[in-house]
Formats: structure tokens, C-alpha cells, sequence
């Protein structure tokens, strides 16, 4: 199959629903040239990072909207198009190459159709770039509907928000202090002329000018070193650790958090991590592995604690919730596809409803972190405020940090602020 073709068919599965990085790891393994596969990838990424302008240009080269029965077609235009305005693929190749890529459609009209739109948009790329700038979809490459949620919630920082969302994320990751320190880490960098800094905020963390395949990072396979952004690392210091004490990570996958919490605190007397789906529990365990760790790993649905838990009390409750993922779009561009105005709604309810759960759990005077990887109040700020109505018993501990932005009840931090991506935090105690 052509590159380009297998690159619009991932497409097409994902404005079918399916996760981009699952369609990827599908695709990818029949392919063994490395080169090829990043141009597959980089595609992909790129169709989805900027979906919706790639969109808004081509309704403008079509003299009538493609039928649904054709999505194969329209998701291998895009792919051209994306070539064509964001990628140094020369342009005789690109169109050559897209137009190519129907020959297996069994579509005989998707030959000339595709190179008259490809050679169209080659014609008009100045009027183009005007329709780009005065059209906000376009120019933003968001969904109107997200737009519109992104300057209700952030008057101030929806745009810069919607602009750190179309860049690429950085490379940032966290030291196993048990097997070196950040200092040293940094020095073993330098003599292998990696360029690399310490992220200030965090107390293990460091990010690299530029990324670079893991396995060529020292120490890798040896659990030196574990890939996470900055923002996830600051999880663990809001848990404030002690020795002896009972820990639950809940919605533990990957298991970034999780192998954080062991490393920092390696007296504690139980840690129980808890992941409902059992295809993620396989990073977990590897993770595990790699690192030299253990925990108790449970595959069940944490809300469900009559089904998992064993009357054990904890001191300490990480509850990284599931959510929109709207502050980690630059690593998931696939979301912007994938979600729905209704959705955030839906996943206030969830979250909420793993808060009461969960809150049972967890002993007088021990703390519960709430973490999303969302921007939007209605999954944060809201939830933490509905549920502290509540539960007469939960007060908030307030996050005295200088990074993000102090909200009305925990932190923000948005895509992009201090290099990271967007998370939220806040610390419930039970009183």
C-alpha cells in the first residue's frame, strides 16, 4: 500500500472514532523501513494537528461537498493538502504521489479528481491564505464548538491555549533518583552532546532541545530514566509522602504517576494501583519492570470498590481522572476529532461520581490529590466545588506553588505555560 494511502486510511479510521496512536501502532508494524514510518506518522499528526483547517480549505476548492460513501478520497486530500502547506515534501511529488495513491481505491474518477483539487489549491495558495486568516476554524485549526468553550473558560488565554495546542510538545523526562541523580543525568547527557535543561518546577525533571528516539537515551532500558511531561511530574510532591503509609493510585495507566510515587517514597506500607482497562495494564507492568519496581496491580473498575478493594484504608489517594484530555492535544492531536460538546458534561458526571467513590477509601485526616489533564472549570474547579458541597468533611488544602494559576478552588496550569502541558491539581483532606 502506498505510504500516503495507509497515512489517509489512519485517517479516516480516526474521524470513525478510533484512537490515533492505536491506529498507528496497528499500521506501523507491517512497516520496516524507519523512514517510512515517520513519514507515515508525521502525516498523521499532522492531518489531525490541523484537521480543521486542511478542512476549511478544501470546502473552498470544491464546487460541492464530497459524499459521505467517499470519506477514503477526502481523508487522501487531505493528506496532499497537509503535504503541500505545512511539509518540505517538494510539490510535483506531493500532488504525483497523492494522486497515485487511488490507484488501489478501485474509484477510477479519484485519479483526475485529486490532482485537479491538489493543482487547484497550487493556483490559489495566496487567496488561500486570506481565507485562512479571516476564517477563526481555520486559523485557530479548532472546532468552532471548542473555540467557543476555550474563550468561555479562558477569556484572557484562549488563544495562546488554542496556539500551544498546534505546536509540537517538548521532550521532557524524569530521573530515577534511586539510580542517579538529575545533576549526574545531565552530565551523562552532555557526553553524548545532548543538549538538555532542568525543568525548574520540578525536582527530577529535564527536558532536551530536541527530541530524540528513547533507546538512544543512557540508561533507558536500565530504568534510569522515565518519559513524562513536567506537568505529570508534580503530581507527587502535592501527595506529600511519608514511610508506612497505605497508597492508592486509581486510573493508574501508563503508570508514570505510579513509578514516581514508589521511587520517591520507597518505605511505604502498600501501594495499590488500579486501572479498569486491560490493555493499559501492560505499560504498567512494564513500566514496573523496567524500573525495578513492584506494586499491587488491579485490573477492575475502581469505582466498583466493592469489587477490588480489601478494607485496607488509605492514607493517600491519587485520583488522576479520566477527562477531555484537553491540555495534552500537541501530544493527542486526535482529540480535537474525537470529542464532542456533549462530552464534557458526561466526564464532570464520571468524575464526580470516582470522587464519592473513592473518597470512602481514604482515612480521617489523609489527602486525596484530584488531577485532569483538562483546561476546562466544568471537569476542575466545578467538580471540586460540587463535591466539597457535598461532603461537609473534605476541606481543600491549598496548593502553595508558583507555577500555573491559583483558581478558585486548586492550579492550572495551560498548554504551553512553563514548556508543559495542561493539567489541574487540587488536595481534598478529610477532616
Amino acid at each position: 500500500m502506498s505510504l500516503r494511502l495507509l497515512a489517509a486510511t489512519i485517517i479516516n479510521d480516526v474521524t470513525d472514532g478510533r484512537s490515533l496512536t492505536d491506529c498507528l501502532d496497528f499500521a506501523l508494524i507491517k512497516i520496516k523501513d524507519s523512514r517510512d514510518r515517520a513519514f507515515v506518522q508525521a502525516v498523521c499528526y499532522g492531518v489531525c494537528r490541523f484537521y480543521t483547517r486542511l478542512d476549511v480549505v478544501l470546502s473552498h476548492l470544491l464546487k460541492k461537498s464530497m459524499q459521505a460513501k467517499d470519506s477514503d478520497v477526502h481523508a487522501l486530500i487531505l493528506v496532499g493538502l497537509y503535504q503541500l502547506m505545512e511539509m518540505r515534501v517538494p510539490e510535483h511529488a506531493a500532488v504525483s504521489e497523492t494522486v497515485n495513491a487511488t490507484a488501489t481505491l478501485e474509484k477510477p474518477w479519484a485519479r483526475g479528481f485529486v490532482n485537479a483539487v491538489l493543482r487547484e489549491y497550487l493556483r490559489r495558495q495566496d487567496e488561500i491564505k486570506n481565507i485562512i486568516q479571516s476564517d477563526i476554524e481555520a486559523e485557530y485549526a479548532h472546532p468552532e464548538w471548542w473555540i467557543d468553550e476555550t474563550k468561555k473558560a479562558w477569556p484572557n488565554h484562549w488563544q495562546a491555549i488554542l496556539q500551544a495546542n498546534n505546536v509540537h510538545p517538548p521532550f521532557s523526562l524524569r530521573v530515577n533518583e534511586q539510580h542517579v541523580s538529575r545533576d549526574e543525568y545531565l552530565e551523562i547527557l552532555g557526553t553524548k552532546h545532548i543538549n538538555a535543561a532542568k525543568i525548574p518546577e520540578t525536582r527530577e525533571g529535564i527536558i532536551l532541545e530536541s527530541a530524540i528516539h528513547v533507546e538512544e537515551l543512557p540508561g533507558f532500558k536500565a530504568g534510569d530514566i522515565f518519559i513524562q511531561d513536567g506537568a505529570a511530574q508534580l503530581a507527587v510532591d502535592l501527595l506529600d509522602l511519608a514511610p508506612k503509609m497505605h497508597v492508592l493510585d486509581a486510573c493508574s495507566a501508563p503508570g508514570g504517576k505510579l513509578t514516581h510515587i514508589l521511587v520517591r517514597e520507597p518505605q511505604l506500607a502498600s501501594v495499590s494501583a488500579v486501572e479498569k482497562d486491560p490493555l493499559r495494564m501492560r505499560p504498567i507492568n512494564e513500566n514496573l519492570s523496567r524500573l525495578g519496581l513492584k506494586a499491587d496491580c488491579i485490573c477492575h473498575d475502581v469505582s466498583d470498590t466493592a469489587g477490588w478493594w480489601n478494607g485496607e484504608f488509605f492514607d493517600r489517594i491519587l485520583l488522576d481522572a479520566p477527562c477531555s484530555a484537553s491540555g495534552v492535544i500537541r501530544r493527542h492531536p486526535d482529540i480535537k476529532l474525537l470529542r464532542q460538546p456533549e462530552d464534557i458534561a458526561a466526564f464532570a458526571d464520571e468524575q464526580f461520581n470516582l470522587l464519592t467513590a473513592l473518597w470512602a477509601l481514604l482515612k480521617p485526616g489523609g489527602l486525596l490529590v484530584y488531577a485532569t489533564c483538562s483546561f476546562f472549570p466544568e471537569e476542575n474547579v466545578e467538580v471540586m466545588q460540587r463535591f466539597l458541597a457535598a461532603h461537609k468533611e473534605a476541606k481543600e488544602e491549598k496548593i502553595q506553588a508558583e507555577w500555573g494559576l491559583a483558581c478558585d478552588i486548586g492550579r492550572q496550569i495551560l498548554p504551553g505555560m512553563h514548556n508543559m502541558d495542561g493539567f489541574y491539581y487540587a488536595r481534598i483532606k478529610k477532616a
